[in-house]
């Protein structure tokens, strides 16, 4: 039998009480928001703001129903939604191979470390003029600079992961026959599976931070075009909007990318 792996700290502790209950967590979870929500109100019934600086949070919630009933709104929410998952899928994919590739292979790292490495330094913005000319105006330009903003965070963590690997336990796995495409599937990638999903969660929230910039390319949907399209048009109450929306969405689908590393982890770990 392959040497088995330490356990996970929370199983050699047996940690118990209050925090370890997920209803616990989540209404200890919403104390900080309900409390900026409140100030928010506070400060808005006292005029501390002007309502063009800081609209208050019913105006909000009313240019979010003025929307919704123009049914515009849900397909702004879904527009960027697909935008984001499409080029988050491609990157992480794409993150994983070469990750895994560079990590395993110091040739590969010393001929292709240095290039990519420049590459990330490279701003989002940057990238913009030249996704244009190249693609045009379409989605392909759009999802291309979501897929890019994806790639680094998993290519990275993975990369460095794969690089320190317990080499007693590959040496074992490979007494064992194991090698190539199943040391790295059987061994190796459960061996980083933590690293792997750190990757992913970071490249889910680049995702949608890159999403704003990819919805500058001439987009007329989406949730980084209502943004800017509501900065030019001074309505602020559409621009919160915006804002609220893009941090809960965020939110939601890192908390569901959560529960899919806890599976992970329980399962490779």
């Amino acid at each position: 039998m392959l040497p088995s792996q330490p356990a996970a700290p929370e199983r050699i502790s047996g940690a118990s009480g209050p925090l370890s209950r997920g209803w616990v967590r989540v209404l200890l979870g919403l104390v900080v928001p309900v409390l900026v929500l409140a100030l928010w109100q506070l400060v808005s019934v006292l005029g501390v703001f002007s309502a063009v600086q800081l609209p208050s949070p019913g105006a909000v919630l009313s240019s979010a129903v003025d929307l919704f009933d123009r049914g515009e709104l849900g397909t702004h929410i879904a527009i960027s939604t697909q935008r984001v998952l499409t080029g988050f899928a491609a990157g992480a994919a794409l993150g994983l191979v070469l990750g895994a590739v560079l990590g395993l292979s110091r040739l590969a790292d010393v001929l292709l470390g240095p290039l990519l490495g420049a590459l990330r330094a490279v701003p989002s913005l940057a990238l913009v003029p030249l996704l244009i000319l190249w693609m045009g105006i379409g989605e392909d330009s759009k999802v291309t600079l979501i897929t890019i903003g994806a790639f680094f965070p998993v290519f990275t963590t993975v990369s460095l992961a794969l690089r320190h690997v317990d080499k007693n336990l590959v040496e074992a796995a490979r007494a064992f026959g194991l090698n190539g495409v199943k040391l790295l599937t059987t061994v190796q990638l459960p061996a980083v599976v933590p690293a792997v999903f750190s990757g992913l969660r970071l490249a889910l929230a680049q995702s949608w931070l890159f999403l704003v910039a990819a919805e500058l390319i001439a987009s007329s949907m989406g949730l980084g075009f209502l943004l800017t399209d509501s900065q030019n048009n001074g309505r602020t109450d559409r621009m919160f909007l915006a804002i609220v929306l893009l941090a809960v969405i965020g939110k939601t689908t890192d908390a569901l990318l959560g529960l899919a590393e806890k599976w992970a982890v329980k399962k490779w770990a």
